[in-house]
């Protein structure tokens, strides 16, 4: 009864939160980008022009801030030595260390365009200048487009960095290869496991090709969800009530980020970052003997 109660209460609100939107003119982000104009027969939208724009951004920044480095840094290339150090301290032990730095550049890129690609709806004039009748700017990751680009330009470096720094071996041993030690099991049943461990290796097969699909729907999903919870408490109530929701959105927009750089770091380590601890054991344990 005090769920129906509730329901009943919350209806009317419901109704004049659409009533506000409809006549406000806030009907939400819509699913699909907005074409602008074409270039040679290929739409140019929105989202394309706000990607564009957030990295126009980001190069003229970073190159405003570092300009020639300095050995005693100044405060915009101390902000930006900060940032690429702490995502290599974060990435390095998940990648490995034999392939830390040569993955960096992807991993840096991916979360410092991302993160500004998330919080550019919150900025001034984003769904509010018009190109004719459409939106000139729309966030890159509120379009599917947009996010499936990032989620295949990260799948081709994880293939390219696991081939070159693991490679095919490395890569068929990991995903169908026994991992079980013959000396500490009967022979029958390790055999039997190469049986276990193939059929395994069939299911992360598949669980690799869905990886682009997870990634991209992931990061298409909560940037949309908060657009249009932007807009639609916009709409509620212009002044006032879409605060917290903004710091709401400063702070999944941070999050999705990390997360999508995370999980394109773990999907390298999970094949390149084996044996470091072994290495170095062996490496430690060799020192004596050189004495």
């Amino acid at each position: 009864m005090s769920w129906r109660k509730l329901l009943v209460a919350l209806a009317p609100l419901a109704s004049a939160s659409s009533l506000l939107a409809a006549e406000g003119g806030h009907s939400g982000v819509a699913t699909a980008a907005e074409p602008l104009f074409h270039v040679a027969g290929l739409p140019v939208t929105n989202s394309i022009v706000t990607s564009w724009l957030v990295a126009a951004v980001l190069i003229v920044a970073i190159r405003l801030a570092v300009r020639r480095p300095k050995l005693i840094p100044t405060a915009g290339q101390a902000v930006v030595e900060s940032l690429v150090q702490g995502v290599l301290d974060l990435t390095s032990p998940i990648v490995g260390s034999k392939v830390a730095k040569h993955t960096f550049p992807l991993l840096v890129g991916l979360f410092i365009f991302i993160l500004i690609q998330n919080w550019s709806g919150l900025f001034p004039g984003v769904g509010t200048l018009f190109w004719g009748s459409e939106p000139l700017v729309r966030p890159g990751n509120a379009d599917m487009n947009g996010t499936v680009a990032l989620a295949v330009v990260a799948t081709l470096g994880w293939l390219y960095f696991i081939v070159r720094y693991a490679g095919p071996k490395a890569i068929l041993f990991d995903i169908f290869g026994n991992k079980a030690d013959k000396k500490e099991i009967p022979a029958v049943i390790y055999y039997f496991l190469f049986l276990i461990f193939f059929a395994v290796g069939l299911i992360e097969i598949v669980s690799i090709m869905f990886r682009p699909v997870s990634l991209s729907f992931r990061l298409f999903g909560n940037v949309f969800g908060g657009e249009n919870l932007m807009h639609a408490m916009s709409a509620m109530q212009r002044w006032g009530l879409p605060i917290p929701f903004y710091f709401l959105e400063v702070l999944i927009g941070f999050v999705q980020a990390l997360v999508f750089t995370l999980l394109v770091s773990v999907y390298i380590g999970l094949i390149c970052n084996h044996g470091d601890d072994h290495h170095e054991e062996a490496g430690h344990g060799e020192k004596p003997a050189h004495h």
